[in-house]
């Protein structure tokens, strides 16, 4: 196997109002209840007050520079529903697992995820033929990709 070649050493920047603001918006606000009984439509607002929006960042730069996830993000809670439009629930292929947790923790969570994704891929640290799941990778960028190896043989 080829050895793996060593990268630089990232320093974690910073939590900022922006990069917060810019996740949370993305957020559709009819979806279910956190465990904290609480919507994206509830955090939205909260992070209008710049007060709350610091106190937020203040928690999410606190554990990160801990490296300690507090125990009030890790709880969290499953349900059974049904899925919609089935003629019969007598079969456990009927009903999904939905699985709740406080929204803050989840904000925290997918704000640190916008923040790796933009570090991996702007320091080279994905490969280029990981393309699922990833920001400007689009099936686009896979048909180009493909075309670049076909021409290259």
């Amino acid at each position: 196997m080829n050895k793996i070649p060593t990268k630089t050493t990232i320093e974690w920047s910073s939590f900022s109002n922006e990069e917060l603001k810019e996740t949370i918006v993305k957020y559709n606000n009819s979806l279910t209840l956190g465990l904290d009984k609480m919507l994206w439509k509830h955090l939205k607002v909260i992070v209008k007050d710049d007060t709350c929006l610091n106190k937020i960042i203040n928690i999410a730069n606190t554990c990160i520079n801990l490296g300690h996830w507090l125990l009030y993000f890790k709880v969290s809670l499953s349900i059974m529903t049904s899925k919609p439009n089935k003629a019969l629930y007598n079969s456990p292929k009927m009903f999904q697992p939905i699985f709740l947790s406080n929204m803050l923790g989840k904000l925290i969570e997918k704000v640190i995820g916008e923040i790796l994704q933009f570090q991996f891929i702007s320091n080279n640290f994905i490969h280029p033929n990981q393309l699922e799941g990833l920001k400007q990778q689009s099936t686009i960028n896979a048909g180009i990709f493909l075309t670049h190896l076909i021409h290259s043989e």
